[in-house]
């Protein structure tokens, strides 16, 4: 069985920081990590491998830095990786970075499954995987919690919903996202690890060159949409204290809430509407 895995190199959520005046991630000294659902993929991947047979290729899209997620994903079982870096893929949107990876997978040969995270945490956009299936026009299913059987035609998998799940069985080669639910990843092994460093190991970097596009098809060149502006909302609240007796609370807090902006809103919304 040959698998494919999508991973991202993205920035640790819990410490980000915006430059006040551009608006841009400051990366600078910002720890970067395997988005945590892509890992959930690959432990899927190889966890299919070691019953199955076959192997795991993961294919990444990042800056040179990101050579540190795919050899991670190396230690934890995979058996080949593919970064693809250039300062043309910057910029890129989900399409421009679907159709890139698209391009890439095309050129890797025949293949059974990809596997990818729902969403990775810095965009939430979860397009990606969706736009790689319907770029190579193969079926996809989407929110996998469970992967029932798996054999060299047909995979039947259980799709979370929001008060239940979908059982479906999918024609192979297809493409599936997971949620977090459908496992948990493994730890990767030293000796792997210092395998994936190894001059001679089974990790190769590709430009925009090597898998035959050009810079007007990728990057922001090659983006429908762009980011126009990113900021932090404020979350600053402003709070009164009433004092008095429970009537005389309740009667002044009536009185504010009729003043403020809120309910003239709601008013003006209801009146637009026609509501009583």
């Amino acid at each position: 069985m040959n698998i494919i895995v999508l991973i991202k190199q993205v920035p640790d959520t819990t410490d980000v920081k915006l430059d006040p005046k551009t608006g841009n991630l400051l990366r600078e000294g910002l720890k970067s990590v395997v988005n945590p659902e892509d890992r959930h993929a690959l432990e899927a991947a190889v966890a299919l491998k070691e019953t199955h047979g076959g192997k795991v290729t993961v294919l990444s899209m990042g800056p040179l830095q990101a050579i540190d997620a795919v050899t991670e994903a190396m230690g934890m079982g995979a058996d080949s990786a593919v970064l693809l870096s250039d300062r043309a893929f910057a910029g890129a949107d989900t399409w421009a970075t679907s159709f890139t990876l698209g391009k890439t997978i095309e050129g890797m040969g025949a293949f059974d499954l990809i596997f990818c995270g729902r969403q990775a945490i810095d965009g939430d956009t979860a397009q990606v995987g969706p736009q790689v299936a319907d770029y190579l026009k193969i079926p996809q299913v989407t929110y996998v919690q469970e992967i029932e059987s798996v054999d060299a035609a047909h995979a039947i998998v259980k799709r979370q919903l929001e008060d239940g799940y979908e059982r479906i069985k999918v024609e192979l080669p297809a493409l599936l996202t997971v949620i977090g639910a459908l496992n948990t990843p493994r730890y990767a092994q030293i000796g792997r690890l210092i395998d994936a460093c190894k001059p001679n190991s089974n990790i190769k970097v590709l430009n925009a060159a090597d898998i035959g596009v050009t810079v007007a098809q990728v990057g922001l060149e090659g983006s429908f949409t762009n980011v126009v502006k990113t900021f932090s909302p404020d979350f600053k609240r402003k709070s009164t204290l009433l004092k008095g007796s429970a009537e005389e609370v309740v009667r002044e807090l009536i009185q504010k809430i009729s003043e403020s902006d809120a309910v003239t809103t709601c008013k003006s919304v209801a009146a637009a509407c026609r509501l009583p």
